[in-house]
């Protein structure tokens, strides 16, 4: 006598077809906003970098900042890029901006590979970064242009 059903194997097949259909839709009723997630998981990346790369620069100097960010006002916001080769100082996240800072000749190759830059609206001259160095010696670094994600942008900065 034989009994009448699906078998495992039956079962599980239909299962994965419904879970891999599922993903499928899942990440085409959205995708640009995984991908402003994905950007802005990056610009946190990129900001704890270049926090880190300070910090590491400034213990191996025995509490030395670097020469730019050390003659910047405290207080001051600056965009990190290479002044006059079209760094402007606008950032969106702060109001107000100093100018233009380049990091770049103390960190990279040291501390960092290269100066991380903004990979949707940055560039060598104008990473899309800030730095502001706090009258008590606090550092904090941004983005300057984090993304809407379902409706709210984000503040990317950190500080130490």
């Amino acid at each position: 006598m034989k009994k009448k059903g699906f078998t495992l194997i039956e079962l599980l097949i239909v299962i994965a077809i419904i879970a891999i259909l599922a993903a499928i839709i899942y990440v085409a009723v959205d995708p640009v906003r995984r991908l402003s997630e994905a950007r802005n998981a990056e610009r946190w990346s990129s900001v704890n970098s270049i926090l880190n790369a300070v910090l590491k620069y400034t213990v191996d100097n025995q509490g030395v900042l670097p020469s730019n960010l050390s003659a910047a006002t405290a207080g001051n916001y600056y965009v990190l890029g290479t002044a006059g080769s079209g760094c402007n100082t606008t950032c969106t996240a702060q109001a107000t901006q100093a100018a233009c800072l380049d990091l770049s000749n103390n960190l990279v190759s040291t501390y960092l590979a290269s100066m991380p830059i903004d990979s949707k609206t940055g560039s060598a001259a104008n990473t899309d970064y800030y730095i502001m160095k706090s009258s008590t010696g606090r550092i904090m670094v941004g983005a300057c242009d984090a993304e809407s994600v379902g409706g709210t942008t984000p503040t990317i900065s950190v500080s130490r």
